[in-house]
């Protein structure tokens, strides 16, 4: 039979010498070794690799399908979570798609983000951005506040379908998940530098106040940095801040609607008087009347 040259390349090559040698110096020197320590090893390797493989994914490979998904010890790390905006439903909180790893954006993908309501059904994550607070849209029977939508437009056109960084701190009494948000680095990859808090970019546009509610967080930026961009837009009349500062800030409409509502209840719960009833005469029939006394 005539040989072929392209098969004779995947003949079997003996190693070099000097690769036998260490093959043979490393088959003596485990043979040294008696039997039960040699098995005990390799158990704490592989239990070793185990352990170190469920970490790294649990890190940078396990998605957090919703918020239920999100354990105590997330928070209490304060840990960075990367993903695609899905929905903005209001000027202060947002949809999020986790996105861990690589293999969603090309070259590399390889996993696809839904695009459908349907499919993003329960796996989201609710983020409330952390340190500001929005106008106020119309819901629970209030009226909408100036500039809501306006302020609702500009986050929608920020972050909508694009990629950001937020540090999960804690719930809020609506079980969303109140977080530290930040935008994408310009140049230098994000797992080295942070990119601009997305709060204060909405502070510099005027388009919200600084949240300043007991447990409000800001990063580290701090809430003097928080304060003094507020008041630059102010001094700027951007955003919601176009005809002065006497206008009602959220906090303000708020508590306004939250007296109110409270009053309100309190009248409700005043039970109304009852009113005395007045005895029945007896009726007499004639007989009666006949033998009574005048």
């Amino acid at each position: 039979m005539p040989s072929i040259p392209w098969l004779a390349s995947w003949r079997k090559v003996d190693p070099p010498e000097e690769i036998q040698g260490l093959i043979l110096r490393a088959e003596s020197k485990l043979g040294t070794i008696p039997a039960p320590v040699l098995a005990l090893s390799a158990f704490a390797l592989g239990s070793l690799t185990t352990v170190s493989g469920t970490l790294v994914y649990r890190r940078y490979f396990h998605r957090l399908k919703n918020g239920d998904w999100i354990t105590p010890n997330v928070f209490a790390k304060k840990r960075w979570v990367k993903g695609m905006v899905t929905s903005v439903g209001d000027s202060d909180n947002f949809r999020l798609y986790h996105t861990p790893a690589f293999g969603w954006r090309w070259p590399l993908k390889f996993r696809i983000i839904p695009s459908t309501t349907k499919d993003l059904k329960d796996k989201t994550l609710h983020i409330r951005i952390a340190g500001v607070d929005a106008p106020e849209a119309a819901h629970f029977g209030r009226p909408s506040q100036p500039y809501s939508e306006e302020s609702l437009a500009w986050l929608r056109q920020e972050i909508l379908g694009k990629t950001v960084y937020c540090q999960l701190l804690r719930r809020d009494q609506y079980a969303r998940i109140v977080a530290i948000v930040t935008l994408p680095p310009r140049f230098l990859p994000a797992s080295w530098t942070t990119g601009k808090s997305l709060s204060l970019e909405m502070l510099k546009s005027g388009w919200v106040t600084t949240y300043q509610q007991a447990g409000a967080e800001y990063g580290k930026w701090g809430k003097e940095e928080f304060l003094r961009v507020e008041e630059e837009a102010k001094a700027a009349r951007r955003g919601m801040w176009a005809n002065g500062t006497t206008a009602e800030s959220p906090s303000e409409y708020k508590r306004r609607h939250a007296a109110s509502e409270s009053a309100d209840a309190k009248v409700d719960s005043v039970p109304t008087p009852a009113k005395k009833s007045t005895p029945l005469k007896e009726s007499k029939g004639w007989f009666s009347k006949l033998f009574s006394k005048s």
